[in-house]
């Protein structure tokens, strides 16, 4: 960040002070607002962003202290130095304790002033970046490599290539466990904005009333648990890229206020009337139909138009079948943890080659990690695969209750093949429902929709 873009706001009820303070940091290049007492600074608190505050401790009507107060209440991140008489030592350190970033004691000298300015700045950014870092580890690791050389799957990294230095917004499609989470990362770490934050977000995996919670931020107060204010995505990613992965489960009532944040990068807070701006580069994921979506009313045509300017199709595993055995070589070297070198027989590999992977990347990687565990002499032969097959090598989807599942291929519709293939999956594992969601590449959550949809039973 620029110093000519950071702003900073000087609180002072002496006239001098406050152009000493515009004399010292202009020419510096930092855009300074001022405010003559606690009232006014409030006043321009709520109305403008600010990247740090310079605060007299001993102000007319609203005192520093209470601005102090006031901000570390709703604006989180923002570092306030306190400006403080030779006398008010004992005020200093209180502010301290309330979460002031440091004090300086006047008369104070240029130097001295700059270094504590840098020293805030850079510890507010510091703070920014392990909020991302957070976020990252939270979610699943993501491997930093592109695994595949099948003609599908390189034309799809060709595309990439392109595009990810750009900021054009990127819808990528695909099936669940195709890694359009990686190809979001791999967007990232090509982009010019790789220094700056990778934040994402599964809109399937939060509640529909919390989204614009987790995007925008919330005030304190602005709902029952809203204890604290709270910072959004939006707000964490600021220079960065942010990721919306399952983009379609975003119900309709918070589609407009993306529509808006995408068009104009202003955003408020939930129970907040303060507008804010974020500069980010949209990434969303999904792997519904979404021009279905829009014909069907559950989805704006005009975000879809706006989130998907590149569209990057990822194809299924079952269309990129040579890359199994680079992708099961990577999930051995590099995922499993082992005093011994596991290795797999050309039988298990063959096997690998022939199942239908409805689960993609993500189910290949849960059987060759249970496959590894499981197997005797640090081989892992075709038994020791749990795929729900009613004999290894064929290319079928699981046989139903009945035993006379749908073959691929045959004149069935997709819903009858998906709820056999969720029923097989379940017999498999003894109805382990976290481990048959696993296999699936799908949620629990979704599981359990699954089961309830299609009356599927353990009996």
């Amino acid at each position: 960040m620029g110093k000519q873009s950071i702003s900073v706001l000087a609180v002072d009820d002496e006239e001098s002070f406050l152009s000493l303070l515009q004399t010292i940091l202009e020419p510096e290049g930092y855009d300074v607002q001022t405010a003559r007492d606690g009232v006014e600074a409030i006043n321009l608190l709520q109305s403008k962003s600010f990247d740090l505050a310079l605060l007299d401790v001993k102000m007319p009507r609203v005192d520093g202290v209470e601005v102090l107060k006031y901000v570390k209440d709703r604006f989180l991140d923002l570092p306030v130095i306190m400006l403080t008489g030779v006398g008010d030592l004992k005020v200093a350190v209180e502010c301290m304790k309330l979460g002031a970033s440091n004090y300086l004691s006047k008369p104070y000298s240029t130097d001295e002033l700059l270094t504590v300015i840098d020293s805030a700045l850079e510890r507010r950014r510091l703070v920014i970046e392990n909020k991302a870092l957070k976020s990252e580890l939270a979610r699943h690791a993501v491997s930093s490599h592109m695994i595949g050389n099948s003609p599908k799957f390189l034309g799809v990294l060709a595309v990439a290539h392109k595009v990810a230095p750009t900021d054009s917004a990127v819808l990528i499609q695909g099936s669940s466990g195709t890694g359009k989470e990686l190809v979001a990362s791999f967007l990232h770490r090509n982009s010019l904005r790789n220094s700056q934050p990778f934040m994402a977000l599964n809109c399937a995996s939060i509640p529909e009333t919390l989204i614009e919670s987790e995007l925008f931020g919330h005030e304190k107060g602005a709902f029952t648990d809203a204890h604290t204010a709270k910072q959004g995505l939006v707000e964490i990613a600021n220079g960065g890229t942010l990721f919306l992965d399952e983009i379609g489960e975003v119900s309709l009532m918070i589609q407009p206020k993306l529509l808006r944040f995408l068009q104009t990068g202003e955003y408020r807070r939930v129970g907040g009337n303060k507008v804010l701006k974020s500069d980010v580069r949209v990434i969303s994921a999904t792997n519904k139909d979404l021009r279905a979506e829009v014909a069907t009313g559950r989805f704006r045509e005009d975000l879809l138009y706006r989130i998907n300017v590149i569209t990057l199709q990822i194809p299924a595993l079952r269309d990129r079948k040579d890359d199994i055995p680079l992708l099961v070589e990577y999930f051995l070297k590099n995922k499993i943890r082992s005093r011994n070198s596991i290795r797999i027989d050309p039988k298990a590999l063959d096997v690998l080659q022939k199942y239908y992977w409805p689960g993609n990347v993500r189910e290949l990687e849960n059987v060759i990690e249970r496959a590894a565990i499981l197997c005797r002499d640090s081989v892992i032969q075709p038994d020791d695969l749990a795929l729900p097959l009613g004999t290894h090598g064929m290319l079928e989807v699981p046989a139903a209750a009945d035993g006379k599942g749908p073959q691929i291929g045959s004149a069935v519709s997709i819903r009858e093949i998906e709820k056999s293939h969720i029923d097989g999956v379940l017999r498999n594992v003894n109805w382990n429902k976290n481990m048959a969601a696993r296999i699936l590449g799908i949620s629990l959550k979704t599981l359990y929709t699954k089961i309830q949809q299609y009356n599927l039973t353990k009996e």
